[in-house]
């Protein structure tokens, strides 16, 4: 009695194909975003971004310390902080006036002051585009200016004695949004952690005694300012406010 052989099955195409252009892309897609998750969370527990920014705002300041006693003009670095629950970026950038200027000896009242003008001015530059496209719509008489000029007059008066410096060495900044600051001077008593904040920087070669921190998640990075050299130490944790 033969046996019979039963017939070879041949392999499903499908199984020898192996993976296709689009699955390996889908692949590779996926593993990017899972890496680039990875480095971000990393970033955050590493305070990668506050500690890259501590060092190019470092070099930011020596530079406009060298600027104010080379032109001989007092200088600032003027700090925009958001509030805390505002997801805006901290922007910094630099003034300087056309001669030497004293600064005021309580510059936590001064700072109040500041910030209180400088939204008084906003909420009037809101009113006066308000009126000025009410105008327009409505086809109504020429506006005069002297509605708007007593708000206006501290924004006027503030550019006259400051305007903005920039050079290559002392750029305009927008630091990363998730990156917290806060400036404390000689001059105040707390730190301003939202706001306008200023350091100062004179002609006869000296500063303000500052700390400057940069927060992102649970790591911090002050800038520790010398009045006398404008040299800055950068310290992994946050110094206490001398008292």
């Amino acid at each position: 009695m033969t046996k019979t052989r039963a017939p070879r099955r041949r392999p499903s195409h499908r199984a020898a194909r192996g993976l296709t252009l689009i699955e390996i892309s889908i692949a590779l897609i996926i593993v990017a975003l899972l890496f680039s998750a990875a480095v971000m969370g990393i970033g955050t527990i590493t305070g990668a971004k506050a500690k890259g920014a501590a060092a190019e705002l470092a070099g930011t300041i020596r530079s406009l310390y060298d600027s104010a006693a080379l032109r001989g003009k007092t200088c600032r670095l003027v700090f925009e902080i958001p509030e805390g629950k505002e997801e805006k970026a901290t922007r910094y950038h630099a003034e300087c006036a056309e001669s030497a200027v004293t600064t005021s000896r309580d510059r936590d009242a001064a700072l109040r002051d500041e910030n209180r003008d400088r939204e008084q001015s906003r909420r009037s530059r809101r009113v006066g585009d308000q009126e000025e496209r009410s105008f327009i719509a409505s086809g109504g008489a020429t506006q005069t200016t002297d509605e708007l000029m007593e708000s206006e007059k501290l924004r006027v008066e503030s550019a006259a004695r400051f305007s903005s410096f920039t050079s290559e060495e002392v750029p305009t900044r927008d630091l990363p949004s998730d990156v917290r600051v806060s400036v404390w001077t000689r001059q105040q008593k707390e730190p301003v952690e939202s706001g306008v904040a200023y350091l100062y920087f004179f002609p006869q070669g000296y500063t303000e005694k500052a700390y400057v921190y940069l927060t992102q998640g649970d790591n911090t990075w002050t800038l520790d300012v010398s009045p006398l050299t404008g040299k800055v130490n950068i310290a992994g944790e946050a110094l206490e406010v001398p008292r």
